[in-house]
């Protein structure tokens, strides 16, 4: 499986090219509040695969169709140990501890393996452009105060890179999601 490095999601071989793996860009560490009110951190998911996406909770039109398709993705990988699923909200001023939890019940989410994520909205947004690439390169240079809205789930393997995006619409893409973290955990 490739890593990614940019923004532009240009796919990197490292094996072919010879290039140093410690080199490559890694997820920065943040901290967060998740539906039970609990802070929420990497260090709570140290060594495990993370499937990332944002969202909001009250999102008429892709947001619910994406947490369909990942509970789909969630449900599938249940066998598989070290998985976590991420969602971080996009409008954390609304977005609290209580209709995070609302939301996950909603949609019978998983608590032990998905966390609801909310905090300060300038360091959401920058985590998803500056550290997910969750835009690509349209979204590395938008002011954090521009609306985010993507369809982008992102893969992110143990050692905090990138190796996977796509879009969480598209059932195909979330079938080709399975795949992958079912390769990269056994990889680990």
């Amino acid at each position: 499986m490739p890593y990614y490095h940019t923004p532009d999601f240009t796919p990197i071989w490292p094996l072919e090219t010879g290039e140093d793996v410690d080199t490559l860009h890694r997820i920065r560490d943040f901290h967060m509040l998740d539906q039970s009110g609990r802070i929420f951190s990497l260090e709570d998911c140290a060594g495990d695969l993370l499937v990332v996406n944002f969202f909001f909770t009250a999102c008429p039109s892709i947001c619910p169709t994406l947490t369909q398709n990942i509970k789909t993705v969630a449900d599938a990988t249940r066998d598989l140990a070290g998985i976590r699923f991420l969602s971080f909200s996009v409008t954390p001023d609304r977005d609290s501890v209580v209709r995070l939890a609302a939301y996950a019940e909603r949609y019978s989410l998983p608590s032990d393996r998905w966390h609801l994520l909310t905090g300060d909205q300038d360091e959401i947004y920058t985590l998803a452009r500056r550290s997910f690439f969750a835009e690509e390169e349209m979204g590395y240079n938008k002011d954090s105060r521009e609306f985010l809205h993507t369809e982008h789930v992102l893969l992110v393997d143990a050692d905090l890179h990138l190796r996977g995006i796509h879009k969480g619409t598209l059932p195909l893409e979330m079938n080709q999601m399975e795949a992958d973290i079912r390769l990269l955990s056994a990889a680990r």
